[in-house]
């Protein structure tokens, strides 16, 4: 384990190196017509309500970002649940959450800072759906609580994965961003991704994160140490998907959206993280038959997008 660790420091410091020298110009601006759709803000103007609703099996309170004309022409909206890396809050991701919820989300996040186990994201998953059925709520028979998904990123992203797990179904998708590998994990919360068997799910990492979330598996290593070793656990029957973001590191999710505020180590910023993992949940949790060819087995966009993307393999039909 410490040679490993010792080969990821230096690679990693080498990669940034290389990173701050160039300038970091691309900043991971799209270049697919699938991913700028849904790179730019969707249609949706955003509320964001911070700390009002109340609260998690462990008594966080919530945040919310959602469409402020909830349920405008009858829409009913899905809900994405957010898991914050450790000691994070949904403010440190706020241009991301806010993306998603001009899409048409309602975007819930837990203000818990230690995410891993995964049941204070379902739970704020779980008080949407009650939500939706409290003649009180603002969210009353606005929500479509049968298409929810979860995302996080670093600690979150396996908690994300471990509440679809805990679900039972109620959650379908889930987009870990960033998942550290095992190494790093505090076990048992640490997610095993061979039981992921039901909903889908979409990996992403940058490419300058091979300390904590290495794209590629070392030879000879058998527990899940990668975002390709997470990818292949996860049972064959299973929508899966895997990319790995050119430049990024560990936090660039944290971007405003450049790396200015963000916390480090930023290389680009969130930018990248805007087209596909939207287009993804557009797939997934509204039914966008355009935002689906951007992810088809060696046809779908992505795999074409090499500027920005690498490491790409998907099993969607």
């Amino acid at each position: 384990m410490m040679n490993r660790m010792g080969h990821r420091c230096l690679s990693a410091l080498i990669l940034l190196a290389v990173s701050l020298l160039s300038g970091c110009n691309s900043h991971n601006l799209p270049t697919g017509t699938i991913e700028k759709k849904y790179y730019a803000p969707g249609p949706w103007a955003v509320t964001v309500s911070t700390g009002v609703y109340c609260c998690d099996s462990l008594h966080h309170k919530f945040d919310v970002f959602y469409p402020t004309n909830l349920g405008a022409n009858g829409f009913l909206h899905p809900i994405v649940t957010w898991g914050n890396g450790t000691f994070g809050q949904a403010s440190g991701v706020a241009y991301f959450l806010n993306h998603l919820a001009s899409w048409g989300f309602v975007v819930i996040a837990t203000e818990d800072e230690f995410t891993g186990p995964g049941q204070t994201i379902l739970d704020a998953a779980n008080f949407m759906v009650q939500a939706n059925s409290d003649s009180t709520s603002i969210f009353y028979h606005k929500l479509n609580t049968s298409h929810i998904g979860a995302a996080g990123a670093s600690q979150g992203a396996g908690g994300a994965a471990n509440a679809l797990i805990k679900s039972a179904g109620t959650i379908k998708t889930v987009v870990p961003i960033e998942l550290p590998a095992h190494m790093w994990s505090l076990c048992p919360a640490c997610i095993d991704t061979k039981n992921l068997t039901s909903g889908s799910v979409f990996f992403i990492d940058g490419s300058s994160d091979i300390l904590i979330s290495p794209p590629k598996q070392s030879p000879g290593v058998t527990t899940e140490e990668s975002i390709e070793a997470y990818y292949n656990a996860v049972p064959a029957g299973v929508p899966k998907l895997k990319a790995t973001l050119i430049g990024p590191n560990h936090n660039d999710i944290t971007g405003q959206p450049s790396c200015q505020t963000a916390v480090p180590p930023c290389v680009n910023g969130v930018y990248g993280y805007l087209g596909y993992p939207t287009a993804w949940f557009m797939d997934q949790l509204q039914g966008d038959a355009y935002a689906h060819g951007a992810f088809v087995s060696s046809t779908g966009e992505i795999f074409s997008e090499t500027t920005n993307w690498e490491y790409v393999a998907s099993n969607i039909q």
